[in-house]
């Protein structure tokens, strides 16, 4: 099966400090993939490369297709949506109006008014606060209107940068739960996250990056076992 995306040996440097070493990273249609490790690791940088946000060395190819070159916004046409650590919402728009946002390439093609009906489905506390300005928000309902932001734009790879992140743990297993139905419905997931027990137990295939560097790769389950994973990342029980 051709990968959905496929990354390899992608560097990024901010200036002689190599943040990201020659990563290869390969996601398949309508699975989830995770990126585990601790604090500076390089998670958040090579989503941005991925995404394009920073430039980078290497090859990158999505659905085929080379893609290190393209601009953002043409990232996203393509199929390709982030959603950021930050969330990256506008406080003073309504939670309607940044879901729009997130149609806005193809604002002048059919289907954005059945996506927006979708998106409320999957969220319906997002139905119930469309008037609502963003920033008056909970955090849960932010990362939710995140989320269907990005769904708007029709992805087929949805890259999330810490979803759990200062999040309740009831509102994280919702979050979580919302990440598997996305899979469910055809969504390839890149999962870049701290917890790295609940982004283990939800994705089929996991990086652990280090340094910049991935140290570790394998089927998540096996990762889950790994004695070093265990020590460093899951704690003992």
């Amino acid at each position: 099966m051709r990968a959905l995306l496929e990354a390899s040996k992608l560097s990024v440097a901010y200036g002689k400090v190599q943040a990201v070493h020659e990563v290869c990273l390969r996601i398949e249609p309508g699975s989830i993939v995770t990126v585990i490790g601790a604090n500076g690791a390089g998670k958040t940088t090579l989503l941005g490369a991925l995404m394009g946000l920073l430039p980078c060395s290497g090859a990158l190819r999505f659905a085929g297709e080379d893609v290190r070159e393209l601009p953002v916004e043409l990232r996203v046409a393509r199929g390709m949506s982030l959603v950021a650590e930050r969330r990256e919402l506008f406080g003073s728009m309504s939670v309607r109006d940044n879901l729009l946002l997130g149609a806005f390439h193809r604002r002048r093609q059919p289907g954005w008014r059945a996506d927006l009906q979708a998106v409320f489905e999957r969220f319906p506390r997002l139905r119930d606060r469309q008037v609502q300005l963003a920033a008056t928000l909970s955090g849960g309902e932010r990362q939710m209107l995140a989320l269907g932001r990005a769904l708007m734009a029709r992805p087929r790879l949805l890259m999330l940068d810490e979803p759990s992140l200062g999040l309740a743990p009831l509102i994280v297993q919702e979050i979580f739960r919302i990440v598997y139905q996305l899979k469910q419905s055809g969504v390839s997931i890149l999962l870049v996250e701290q917890n790295a027990r609940a982004a283990l137990q939800v994705a089929d295939y996991g990086y652990v990056l280090e340094t910049g560097s991935v140290a570790l790769e394998g089927p998540a389950r096996a990762l889950a076992e790994d004695p070093r994973v265990v020590e460093t990342y899951l704690g003992k029980h």
